[in-house]
């Protein structure tokens, strides 16, 4: 049994109001209590309706108590609602709920889930509303194991079928990376709603899985009534920005338009980003600039935007207007601001930075912070300050991998064998990029002139089945998606009269002081005229001569690329890019690259 209400406890906060001078006479009615309690704003206030209710005899009455419960809540007061409900003796469910989303919204999802538990203990009866916050609190987890625990019980309390607790189950899967059970929820729903529809659209974003994202916004189209809502199109615009898909991206933007959602700050830094992403900065800037008011949310999406680029002092430049305009920086802005740090050499200015994040802005750095400023050191050739930064970091999972393979590269990059040695131990042992690592160390061997190293390497790979990630691009042309790999002539479209227009552009590159396989990327056992054939066949220049025959002059041509582009393709498509007198725009794995005139915005620096 809970202990009975009394007034030694929480009541006593009310004390003040009851003491024989304050006392406050019986005059409010309970629907005008429950009326203040709901629109009250301030502590002082919640306690003087506290001791009234207190006074009238209201909050014996669960029904009252859970008002006064939600406005401890609501002004941000959890552990003065915990007591409260402490209180209570027969706290119902809509008391056990209210408390449960109260930490949630506290940001102690862990603890709402320790109180879920004690509430099947007292064999309360969970209802839609208490599995929705619960599985809400395995979401921001990433609790897949007690999220399946919770579905279990939805299960065999009969919310199965039930709207809210299922949109909620696909979001929990999808934030836990199971797509495959979010879509089972999804197909197994009775009825669905745009939440739903919207929740399985974003399962497939948040995943990589672009592709199903789209079609599924089309099933939506042709078989519901709905009309979109923003956090919809927001999914669809993500999802046509992570697939480089500027045609589906403008068809989304005109969706946006017609449905009255253009003037969304989530949709508006969707559409920053989805154009940023899709090489077109010029049409992201627009967007930008038509908002009236942005938030952090636009301002964010435009400075990372920006960062990708090279545009540091650009980026740097929207950071202080953001300041400038009172509007608080959140973890991604600063992870924006230090990117643009490191793709620009402007390391001590990243490091002030850093350094205001917790002093200046109240932002705790993490792990995500911190490979920025690796990346930014190591990049300048300052290895070994990225390296004693980079131990002192406890980063996992993908975190980690990021950090060490971002310290591994530059270790490639400046020729530190003993770096890299340690970096790609740290990646094979954390079981993370291990092909990419193997190749890499190889490479740095081969550089520095470690052949005998080089050699086991690859000879250790090949033993343990380790297969490196094939060079992939790819463009849109109208609506129609062209991929290339690296290598395989045969599968690409018009393959010979492509190979024939490289072997031309080649010979021009070459008047123009060219020389293939000499900017540092390695082969080993490959004569150099074999090297020159491999590197004309990388999978961004098969897409680049697929290009110049097929899109009109006047049309810059876009390029995907699944993996880093390497330095010997970055200087030919900076000649031919003079060469043809045309635009070029390659988004590889870490950033863009825009050739003009035989430069690219990034300087070579990347």
């Amino acid at each position: 049994m809970r202990k009975p209400l009394n007034q030694n406890g929480i009541f006593a906060l009310a004390s003040p109001y009851l003491s024989r001078q304050n006392k406050p006479s019986c005059f409010h009615t309970k629907a005008h209590l429950i009326q203040q309690l709901q629109n009250c704003k301030d502590l002082t206030s919640a306690i003087s309706l506290h001791s009234s209710a207190v006074k009238c005899g209201f909050l014996y009455e669960t029904f009252t108590t859970n008002h006064l419960i939600n406005c401890y809540i609501k002004l941000q007061r959890i552990n003065l609602a915990r007591q409260v409900f402490e209180e209570m003796s027969e706290p119902n469910v809509v008391s056990w709920t209210s408390l449960i989303a109260g930490y949630v919204i506290a940001g102690q999802p862990k603890m709402a889930l320790w109180l879920f538990g004690e509430m099947l203990e007292f064999s309360v009866m969970p209802n839609e509303f208490t599995f929705a916050t619960v599985i809400n609190a395995c979401s921001i987890l990433a609790e897949l194991r007690t999220g399946k625990e919770i579905h279990a019980h939805v299960e065999v309390s009969g919310f199965q079928a039930n709207l809210v607790v299922c949109s909620s189950l696909v979001d929990m899967y999808g934030k836990c990376n199971d797509v495959n059970s979010a879509r089972q929820v999804f197909d197994l729903m009775g009825c669905r709603n745009v939440v739903s529809w919207t929740s399985m659209m974003t399962t497939y974003t948040q995943n990589a899985q672009g592709h199903e994202a789209l079609q599924l916004f089309s099933e939506f189209n042709v078989l519901m009534n709905e009309r979109p809502n923003h956090f919809m199109l927001a999914s669809v615009i993500n999802a046509c920005a992570s697939l480089g898909k500027l045609v589906s991206g403008k068809v989304s933007h005109g969706a946006v338009i017609r449905s009255g959602h253009d003037s969304s700050d989530v949709v508006a830094s969707a559409l920053v980003d989805m154009y940023a992403k899709c090489g077109c900065l010029d049409y992201s800037d627009k967007i930008f600039k038509r908002i009236p008011h942005p938030s952090v949310i636009p301002y964010t999406s435009m400075i990372v935007s920006t960062a990708k680029y090279g545009l540091g002092k650009q980026s740097l430049q929207l950071f202080s207007e953001m300041i400038d305009r009172r509007i608080k920086p959140n973890d991604v802005t600063f992870v924006g601001v230090l990117h643009a740090c490191s793709h620009s050499g402007l390391a001590d200015e990243g490091l002030q930075y850093l350094e205001s994040m917790h002093g200046k802005h109240g932002i705790s750095p993490s792990a995500k912070h911190y490979t920025c400023v690796v990346d930014m050191l190591a990049r300048i050739g300052r290895l070994d300050e990225a390296y004693q930064l980079a131990k002192s970091i406890q980063a996992e999972d993908n975190d980690g991998a990021l950090l060490w393979g971002t310290l591994l590269s530059a270790s490639r990059l400046h020729g530190r064998v003993d770096i890299a040695v340690e970096a790609s131990k740290q990646l094979i042992d954390s079981n993370q990029q291990v092909a990419s690592a193997y190749v890499t160390l190889s490479n740095t061997y081969a550089l520095a002139g470690e052949w005998e190293n080089a050699h086991n390497l690859r000879s250790k790979m090949k033993q343990s089945g380790v297969i490196k990630e094939p060079g992939c691009s790819w463009m849109e042309i109208k609506d129609s998606t062209y991929v290339f790999y690296a290598g395989d002539v045969s599968s690409c479209p018009q393959g010979s009269e492509v190979v024939n227009l490289l072997k031309e552009l080649e010979i021009r590159m070459k008047e123009r002081g060219y020389i293939g396989g000499s900017m540092g990327l390695v082969f080993v056992d490959v004569e150099e005229e074999a090297k020159e054939e491999i590197l004309s066949l990388h999978s961004e220049r098969l897409a680049l001569g697929f290009g110049l025959i097929n899109i009109p002059r006047g049309v810059t041509i876009r390029i995907m690329k699944n993996l880093r582009m390497c330095r010997d393709c970055h200087e030919a498509f900076k000649l031919i890019s003079e060469i043809v007198e045309r635009d070029f725009v390659v988004r590889d794995v870490n950033r863009f690259h825009h050739f003009k005139n035989g430069c690219c915005i990034c300087r070579d620096f990347w």
